[in-house]
């Protein structure tokens, strides 16, 4: 195990390229003493952490086509185009198991990201505070905005980390990680546009969501300029997509998923002898 933090960005159903990454490093045995994830980030983390190889490929490629893990049946049925119930209580309970009680075990650290629907302000959750509210937790970090509804938990009600912090850098330094490797989900030159559903519809109950919505791109765009300066600095390490691949959020393809999944196990392979080389620089 090295000294440094890993920070894993969302993206919905691109948190595949995620999932690769992970997988080349759980093959070359690396791990890190500090993980912390948002949205489908924190769940790649999760089965990372858990020592489960193959399992985020199986989850997200296997059911892919199963109307009860993504479909328009879900969101007229329940306001979700994500089925919650299925991806947080069946699949791991029933299908393909999460082995929850290893990642509690071990060694690292797991935060998981989280937003306050009344504050709009981000809520990180340690593993080590909430061992038997992981599953729950994760399922609050993944509920993206207008697709899946909020999660009550800790008197708060709980949406998608990626709107108060999309890519925790910060976070990981606040707790005492000066170095840290960074997993991005969209290349390199990207930057975000202001968004178009948050202009049309918006929360009833949830007024600063709305405002967290209406200026999402603007704090994502500062927080990809502080990442890409902390890297000149040296002190972080990013793997991003090393090409575009047409792959959204609620992507349903799975030849798409899967060029992506592999696209992700072979970045991370062709920058290993990099990575080990930050990793070993003091």
């Amino acid at each position: 195990m090295t000294d440094a933090g890993l920070v894993l960005e969302g993206g919905g159903m691109r948190g595949l390229y995620t999932a690769g990454v992970l997988e080349y490093f759980m093959s070359r045995d690396l791990y890190f003493p500090y993980v912390i994830g948002v949205s489908a980030g924190a769940c790649m983390g999760a089965s990372y952490l858990a020592r489960q190889p193959g399992r985020n490929k199986k989850v997200n490629l296997d059911f892919v086509g199963d109307k009860r893990y993504i479909s328009l049946s879900n969101y007229i049925k329940k306001r979700e185009l994500f089925g919650m119930d299925f991806i947080f209580d069946v699949i791991p309970n029933q299908l393909v198991p999460f082995d929850v009680e290893t990642l509690v075990g071990s060694p690292e650290q797991f935060v998981i990201v989280t937003t306050d629907c009344a504050t709009g302000e981000p809520v990180y959750y340690k593993k080590t505070d909430n061992r038997n509210n992981i599953p729950e937790l994760l399922r609050a970090s993944s509920s993206l905005p207008f697709v899946a509804s909020s999660v009550r938990y800790d008197d708060r009600q709980l949406m998608d980390g990626g709107i108060s912090d999309p890519i925790p850098l910060k976070k990981a330094q606040n707790d005492g990680f000066n170095k840290n490797i960074v997993i991005l989900t969209k290349p390199r030159g990207y930057f975000k546009k202001p968004g178009k559903i948050s202009k049309i519809i918006k929360y009833k109950d949830h007024p600063m969501i709305n405002e967290k919505l209406g200026v999402r791109y603007k704090h994502y765009n500062k927080t990809l300029e502080y990442l890409y300066n902390q890297e000149q600095q040296g002190s972080t390490f990013v793997i991003a997509p090393s090409k575009t691949l047409k792959v959204g959020r609620t992507e349903r393809n799975k030849k798409r998923l899967e060029d992506l999944y592999e696209l992700g196990w072979n970045d991370a392979k062709e920058q290993f002898e990099q990575l080990n080389s930050f990793l070993e620089n003091n």
